[in-house]
């Protein structure tokens, strides 16, 4: 499977995931390839919004560009969401981060999820937490 179909499949499982759990959400297609910045999908709960960044890789480590993430958080601020990457790791379940709780490097942003696995939340931790505000 590709970079691409990988990256839309992933967001189309937690689509469907935030649906189930009584959510609505919408995946942005063409996030990424436009000049405005655009998170891969939001979702509400009807009283919080979260923006989120989807990534799929076949490793514990993942890298994401200042750009990227400065994009996300200018897109939460005029939207009224709540900036969070959400990152499936092979063989592991989602992990959703803060982008408060990313480690900063000179070039960008990274997670290892031995490392990060206590700062995020799973799906469900995260429904939990936002239904219950």
């Amino acid at each position: 499977m590709n970079r691409k179909r990988k990256g839309i499949t992933a967001e189309r499982e937690l689509l469907h995931k935030f649906w189930k759990a009584g959510w609505a959400c919408v995946r942005i297609a063409g996030s990424g390839s436009i000049k405005y910045p655009m998170p891969d999908v939001i979702a509400s709960n009807g009283f919080k919004q979260i923006a989120i960044e989807i990534k799929n890789i076949g490793s514990d480590y993942k890298y994401f560009p200042k750009k990227e993430i400065k994009e996300l958080i200018e897109f939460s601020q005029k939207f009224g969401a709540i900036p969070f990457v959400a990152v499936k790791f092979s063989g592991k379940p989602w992990l959703f981060l803060s982008v408060d709780d990313l480690k900063e490097t000179k070039q960008g942003f990274a997670i290892q999820f031995e490392n990060e696995k206590a700062k995020g939340f799973s799906f469900e931790e995260l429904i939990e937490f936002f239904d219950k505000l």
